[in-house]
């Protein structure tokens, strides 16, 4: 009971001690800067990863550094958690928790890719009827489409994309859009049709991209990704 006690306390400490240096980190530049890109937080990715290394891994903090609900230090915990420490279970929570961008991004590439629930969470979020939750769904399946494509429906990804992704709320037609390029890119079976339903939904057509980038305009996308690999 006391080592139980002691090791509460000693959690409780680190906490505060992590917290106050996320404080201390804190800019009110670059929270300006993310705020547009609907993300509340202000730390640094660059020093936050730097704590993060200090820390190493430790499952309980990351616990309760989630539990917290401050933005960066739930960035901090998805940081330094165990991937597969997490059920089922808790990973659904986690990601009908994670409203902003950049936790739902880090939440599903850093933990739940690397989790042995990551298949069945892809199969029950893609078709989840929050948009957040579903575009972490269509995140998983566009890993898939890259990495293991063995027993995906290629041509009915491409029904549902074709059907649903020029109405779908934005981060939701954004996952949609990447999974759409992807299979134009790694299945040149499916490229043709891949680039002629971006040509024809015009998604993110007119999307600003800086000098040097790639458009996120799927043909264009497509095309370009494919260049570069006969260039190799």
């Amino acid at each position: 009971m006391e080592a139980e006690v002691a090791e509460t306390t000693l959690t409780e400490t680190a906490v505060a001690e992590v917290t106050a240096e996320l404080a201390e980190l804190e800019d009110p530049r670059i929270r300006e800067v993310n705020e547009r890109h609907g993300d509340d937080h202000g730390v640094n990715l660059g020093k936050l990863r730097a704590l993060a290394k200090r820390l190493k891994t430790q499952q309980e903090l990351a616990c309760r550094l989630w539990e917290a609900g401050d933005t960066s230090a739930r960035l901090l915990a998805l940081l330094i958690c165990r991937p597969k420490a997490f059920g089922r279970d808790e990973l659904d929570v986690m990601m009908r928790e994670a409203r902003t961008p950049k936790v739902q991004d880090w939440l599903v590439n850093y933990v739940v890719k690397k989790n042995p629930h990551s298949e069945e969470l892809r199969l029950a979020w893609s078709d989840d009827p929050d948009p957040a939750v579903a575009s972490a769904g269509w995140a998983l399946t566009t890993e898939r489409v890259a990495r293991k494509p063995e027993g995906l429906d290629l041509t009915g990804l491409l029904d549902v994309i074709e059907a649903e992704m020029k109405d779908a709320p934005d981060r939701l037609q954004w996952a949609m859009n990447h999974c759409l390029a992807q299979i134009g890119i790694e299945h040149p079976e499916h490229r043709t049709r891949a680039i002629g339903i971006g040509e024809r939904l015009e998604v993110l057509k007119d999307y600003p991209t800086s000098p040097g980038c790639t458009s996120p305009f799927a043909p264009t996308w497509i095309t370009e990704m494919v260049r570069r690999e006969h260039e190799k």
